[in-house]
């Protein structure tokens, strides 16, 4: 669970429904007035419809599994990872069979794959060109994630316009229609119904979409990190390199403060 994303909706949330309450008890106004369910369905049904026209029907459908991703996190401890590469460097300079038992031992799946490359006995080329064209793919499929909540980001603050013109259209024609009422009561009443759907819009754009999208691109920098990190340590055990060489080489991915001499 990251806790970062979870603490930052709760707070949001929890800062502008507190406010919202506060202002309503200063006016003597209900604070129901910003629960509006016509103003969810032309702001939430509005981004949907338009995600969907600007993206395929399969990547819309993964919404759900997308938002779970963002509020999983789980960023990889570089330091333990370079550890880990250390160690199997030093298997490594055994022999292939050596090498061969310890790929069970290691927990990166990716780091896991690039050590059985070199079991297999590919070139260090070759083991570079595809563990790295693996990256490449990966992060596209992924910025393509994040694209469409940065999208919707886009769309709900538009939404909550169109939701706020509809408003005012029908205040304007109650207003033309005539009526006993008092007339800046009218006005006020219907500007108020009318803002609320701009209200929407922007806060789903603002606290949630928008976000979300940042927070899935710093996923995909510190993966992509963590994976060029892995391709270098392996393509170092490929070319038996000396342990020391590979931790120095690999130390530099990692921020310096977490580098660890050998004894």
């Amino acid at each position: 669970m990251d806790f970062a994303t979870l603490i930052g909706v709760l707070l949001g949330v929890g800062l502008i429904g507190g406010a919202i309450l506060m202002q309503a008890a200063e006016t003597s106004t209900s604070s129901l007035i910003f629960v509006d369910v016509i103003s969810i369905m032309i702001v939430l049904g509005g981004t949907l419809a338009a995600t969907a026209i600007s993206f395929p029907l399969k990547e819309v459908l993964r919404l759900v599994t997308i938002l779970r991703a963002v509020f999983r996190g789980g960023s990889t401890n570089l330091s333990k990872l370079v550890d880990e590469i250390v160690d199997v460097a030093s298997v490594a300079r055994k022999g292939p069979k050596e090498l061969e038992n310890a790929i069970g031992q290691a927990k990166n799946y990716f780091f896991r794959d690039g050590v059985q490359m070199v079991v297999d006995g590919y070139a260090v080329e070759e083991i570079r060109s595809i563990l790295l064209t693996r990256v490449e793919y990966r992060e596209e499929r992924e910025r393509a994630e994040a694209g469409l909540f940065k999208a919707m980001g886009r769309f709900a603050p538009a939404f909550g316009m169109i939701g706020t013109l509809i408003g005012l259209v029908f205040m304007l024609k109650g207003m033309g229609a005539g009526g006993g009422e008092d007339m800046a009561t009218k006005v006020g009443d219907g500007m108020a119904t009318a803002l609320v759907t701009t209200f929407y819009g922007a806060l789903l754009a603002n606290l949630f979409f928008l976000p979300m999208a940042e927070k899935l691109a710093s996923q995909i920098s510190s993966k992509s990190t963590e994976q060029n990190l892995v391709t270098e340590g392996v393509c170092l055990l490929a070319m038996k390199k000396h342990p020391l060489i590979v931790r120095e080489k690999i130390n530099s991915f990692i921020p310096p403060r977490e580098w660890k001499r050998m004894d």
